[in-house]
């Protein structure tokens, strides 16, 4: 059996609102928004695993401080999967020695805080048992989602992403899905707004619950902050039949 912790689930922040970060067990966490800020010292160095869905900020926000307040307390660098798009884009733009120090070869080469490893869409990790894939996304840029499967059942998390026919086609081969977390980011009268940032609306979530071919339980994410009660009621009138629930920071699920 594995655990997953909601520690981030929001499309922004304020008060208790907290980005996108999930713990899977104790020590993976999948992105590493500002909800990876609420583990103590002693939780932050027991992550040797950080899967990313993407590279925007509200997914990477906290992994710079992660790295920088765990490293010293490590005697093994935190490993950070990600596509090779994601990996350039954190080299180039974050991990540069000029907004943050470069970690991959700091603070020496031969014992850096993060090493990262690429992965690509349909591969899997194997971690002590558990089974950690990639899955398709379509996005604003480069993305995957990916699917948790303990042996007897499976979570799969969307990460940030509009309609996908590949992600979908991809859940038809999962016989064991216990959980489906998707992101509705928009109301449906942004569905231009959605269109270009690559999210997506009630509608559009309704169109990909119409293909999934296995009953799972269906959890929303990354609404935009201040709109959840809004954004959850169309969600309902579109998608009711599929039983949808609100994800919080804090909530548990165990697969």
């Amino acid at each position: 059996m594995m655990k997953l912790t909601i520690l981030g689930c929001s499309g922004g922040v304020g008060a208790d609102l907290r980005t996108t970060c999930l713990q899977l067990d104790d020590d993976i966490l999948i992105d590493c928004g500002t909800g990876a800020g609420d583990l103590d010292l002693e939780g932050m160095r027991k992550i040797d695993h950080v899967f990313l869905t993407h590279s925007h900020m509200d997914h990477i926000a906290m992994l710079p401080m992660l790295a920088d307040s765990a490293g010293s307390f490590r005697k093994i660098p935190l490993v950070v999967h990600a596509l090779p798009e994601t990996i350039a884009i954190l080299k180039t733009h974050v991990f540069n020695s000029l907004l943050w120090p470069d970690y991959t070869v700091q603070p020496a080469p031969e014992n850096p805080y993060i090493r990262f490893e690429a992965i690509r869409v349909g591969e899997t990790v194997f971690l002590d048992g558990r089974k950690i894939t990639a899955l398709p996304a379509l996005h604003s840029v480069p993305a995957l989602g990916y699917l948790f499967d303990s042996g007897e059942h499976s979570f799969a998390f969307s990460g940030d992403t509009t309609l996908c026919d590949a992600f979908w086609e991809m859940l038809k081969k999962v016989g064991n899905l216990r959980y489906l977390m998707m992101e509705a980011t928009f109301l449906k009268r942004n569905i231009e707004r959605a269109r270009i940032s690559g999210h997506m609306t009630p509608g559009l979530l309704s169109q990909g619950l119409a293909r999934l071919e296995y009953p799972a339980g269906i959890l929303i994410t990354h609404m935009e902050a201040g709109r959840n009660e809004e954004t959850m009621k169309e969600i309902r009138a579109s998608c009711g039949q599929y039983g949808p629930i609100e994800v919080r920071r804090g909530d548990v699920f165990d697969f």
